[in-house]
């Protein structure tokens, strides 16, 4: 089997993990449902039909799932306490019933569309309910000894009021791939929140924890004045409202010095842009000692105050 590469961004030269790349498209489709439902509100506020073709379909097809294949999508679902409006199959077996409201319907307040459809799931021993109106949608387990409704929903998203990468994580919970690992992956996002408001309460900035959070365990990032003048970097990075990586063009300290003044030259503006540019073409055409390129790296840290790192 032939190894599957990331997709590389155009404007950094970076790789860009598959998982990225899906809640891009992901809250690609978000958007584009959001687009709708601002020009055509009141069609969806009391048409269920257009919701179910115009939204629900948009996302459900987003995540992974053939909207017109019977294999995996079954309309109007019967069961004894009534028909579910879909029933989502997954290997031969039906792994959840999906229940569409217009968007006039409150889902996110109102209880009795949520206890309906845990019934419809109940009665025939499906796991998970998904209740939507096309931009609020609720997951909920349908039954587990000595717990609430309230206490089985796994994830809840609101299109029109939450940002599209934030929704598109949550709602990716109901992909294809991950529908199986939603309990788990649900409970892991609820301890991901519930200590990052702990840890916002104890006094930490919120930015302080998002960079935290950000850092790859597995590397070795060492700012430049700690550099012997010996090493072959694999990525270079600056502080720059935030943690910038730069791509290296070659992977020495020469390559770094080579994209830290590319990146601010790219920044600056009139003279002080061309004499960087400058610089910056004629250190390509030139050999240059890794001390050298330390000593320079270490200066223009200290003058820019970019906290330049590279990663080894």
């Amino acid at each position: 089997m032939e190894d599957v590469k990331a997709p590389i961004s155009k404007e950094t030269g970076v790789s860009i993990p598959p998982e990225v790349k899906n809640l891009s498209s992901i809250a690609a489709s978000i958007m584009r449902v959001l687009k709708k439902i601002n020009a055509h509100r009141s069609l969806y506020e009391s048409n269920e039909e257009a919701v179910k073709q115009h939204l629900i379909g948009e996302i459900m097809s987003s995540l992974g799932w053939e909207w017109d294949n019977p294999e995996e999508v079954r309309p109007e679902w019967r069961t004894d306490e009534g028909r579910a409006d879909y029933a989502i199959i997954l290997g031969g077996e039906t792994i959840a019933y999906l229940e569409a409201k217009n968007l006039g319907v409150d889902i996110l307040k109102r209880e009795e569309p949520l206890r309906q459809l845990a019934k419809y799931c109940f009665s025939t021993g499906v796991r998970y309910g998904i209740l939507t109106n096309g931009a609020a949608w609720i997951v909920v387990k349908a039954f587990e000894v000595g717990s609430s409704l309230g206490d089985r929903i796994l994830v809840s998203v609101d299109f029109l009021n939450e940002p599209p990468m934030k929704a598109a994580l949550k709602i990716s919970l109901l992909e294809k791939e991950r529908i199986t690992e939603i309990e788990r992956i649900s409970s892991l996002l609820k301890v991901l929140e519930l200590s990052f408001m702990g840890l916002v309460k104890e006094g930490y900035p919120p930015e302080a924890l998002f960079e935290y959070l950000k850092v790859d365990k597995s590397k070795k990032i060492v700012p430049v004045y700690l550099l012997e003048g010996h090493e072959n970097p694999k990525a270079a990075y600056v502080y720059d409202n935030g943690w910038k990586m730069l791509p290296l063009p070659e992977r020495t300290l020469k390559g770094v010095l080579l994209a830290v003044l590319l990146y601010i030259g790219q920044k600056a503006f009139g003279d002080e842009k061309r004499e960087i540019m400058t610089a910056y073409e004629q250190l390509k055409r030139i050999p240059l000692e890794q001390g050298k390129a330390r000593e320079i790296l270490i200066r223009l840290d200290e003058e820019k105050k970019l906290n330049i790192s590279v990663e080894l």
